[in-house]
This record gives C-alpha cells, sequence and structure tokens, in this order.
C-alpha cells in the first residue's frame, strides 16, 4: 500500500459510502472542519490510488417493473477463479461478481432478470463457463452501510492532529490543521523557528493548502487552515505552534 490514510481521508471514505449522491465536498469540509479544495483533492488522490474504485446507484430492482435478483453461491478452481470471475461478470443480467481467497462456495455472482426462464438463461450460461453452482436463491432485500470505524465517534477537530505516526528513535510525523488564532499563522518558517514556535529538530515536510500541496522552504508562510505534516521529536508540544494556545517558550 502507497497511499497512508488519515482520519481527513477515513471521514471522506465514511461519508461517501453513506450517501455518496447527497455527499458534497462542502459537507464534508464542514464535518471535518477543513475546506472544501482539501476535501476535493483527498478525494482525488483516493481514487489515483484505486482506494475509491467507483461510484454506483443501489438499485431496487423489485420495483423497477417486478425484476427478480437472484445470488448463485458458485465453486470454481482457484486457479482459474479470477479468469471464471472475468467471463461471469460479462453474462447478461450479471451485475456483481465476488471473488472470496479459500475454500469451496468461492465466488458469489448476483444477476438480475425479468422473470424466471431469463433466469434459468443465466443459469445455463455460467455452467457452461464451467462454473459449479451450489446454491441459487432469490434475494429479497439488501442493505449497505458505511464502516463504521471510519465514522464520526471522535470527533476531528482543528485543535488536535489528524494523524500521528511514530517512528524509530523517539521521532513522529504529525498531521496537524493550523488553527485561524494559532501563534505560526503568518509565519514564515525560519521566522517560527526564530521565534521558538517551532523547535529545530522538527521539519515541516508538507503542506496542503486548499486543493494543492505546497513544498515547505523556509520562507513558506504558514496559513490559517493548512494541513501541515510535521517531522518531530518533540512529541505533543509541536502541536502547540499550530492551535490556537499559546506558542510554546523555553
Amino acid at each position: 500500500m502507497d497511499y497512508r490514510l488519515d482520519e481527513i481521508d477515513r471521514r471522506i471514505i465514511y461519508e461517501l459510502m453513506d450517501d455518496a449522491r447527497n455527499t458534497s465536498a462542502p459537507t464534508i469540509a464542514d464535518a471535518v472542519n477543513v475546506s472544501p479544495g482539501t476535501i476535493r483533492n483527498r478525494i482525488a488522490q483516493l481514487e489515483e490510488h484505486e482506494i475509491i474504485r467507483t461510484y454506483t446507484a443501489e438499485i431496487d430492482f423489485e420495483r423497477a417493473e417486478g425484476h427478480l435478483t437472484t445470488l448463485y453461491v458458485c465453486n470454481a478452481p482457484v486457479s482459474e477463479r479470477t479468469a471464471l470471475a472475468r467471463e461471469a461478470s460479462v453474462v447478461p443480467g450479471v451485475i456483481n461478481v465476488r471473488q472470496l481467497m479459500t475454500g469451496r462456495r468461492n465466488l458469489h455472482v448476483m444477476a438480475v432478470g425479468e422473470d424466471t426462464e431469463q433466469l434459468r438463461r443465466i443459469t445455463r450460461a455460467l455452467s457452461r463457463l464451467g462454473i459449479e453452482i451450489e446454491d441459487e436463491t432469490l434475494v429479497e432485500s439488501e442493505t449497505h452501510s458505511p464502516y463504521t470505524s471510519f465514522g464520526p465517534d471522535e470527533e476531528i477537530t482543528t485543535s488536535q492532529a489528524t494523524d500521528v505516526i511514530s517512528l524509530a528513535g523517539g521521532a513522529n510525523v504529525v498531521d496537524v490543521t493550523v488553527e485561524p488564532d494559532a501563534p505560526i499563522v503568518d509565519h514564515t518558517l525560519e521566522e517560527a523557528v526564530e521565534d521558538d514556535l517551532l523547535a529545530e529538530d522538527s521539519l515541516v515536510i508538507a503542506i496542503e493548502r486548499g486543493d494543492r500541496v505546497v513544498t515547505p522552504h523556509g520562507t513558506t508562510t504558514i496559513r490559517s487552515d493548512d494541513i501541515v505534516t510535521v517531522l518531530s521529536r518533540s512529541g505533543d508540544t509541536v502541536l502547540e505552534a499550530f492551535t490556537a494556545e499559546e506558542a510554546p517558550r523555553e
């Protein structure tokens, strides 16, 4: 995995899973307390890394002219499972194919038909591919829910880090959103070190500003609502410069 999720990413995934149609970037931004541009940028990154793969509509086929939905529980040789899943997905009427890692009943195929005769044709088509159907049943209903571990159980605020990774040697990589009244706002990174707002052993390695990522230099000015990634050995004290608390002094 080459993309590290933080709390903002997790909340985006949660909100989109909950209702992608009615969830906009400004809505998520209000919940997470960052800018809509940041949300749009994060969604683009999640799509680029194929963490968010697609957006689909959930259809009640019974209400759609009385169509029937059937789940086929199948068995496929492990060595052929991926190829058979791909072939099954193009059978007319098949809307979903799920591969399971091990054991029998390792291929689940969801299909929709106008009537039982059409479903029988789908059954025959799957059998001709060499897929062994062990069970088939009409689906009455299906419920989808967002992944609760990515949800708002622990509210995200700008007064705390959105992500912390501990490294060897006591160092931490911290992502923190800059509060409007934080001591470091409108200071360059050089000024922040000179004024003891940042410890000399702290290194700002990235700044996410709206819908773009800024490469930090000594002359880079920190702005309100920036999402700053800091490498530090100073522990929680590094957060004080980016929040509304009094700046750390030695």
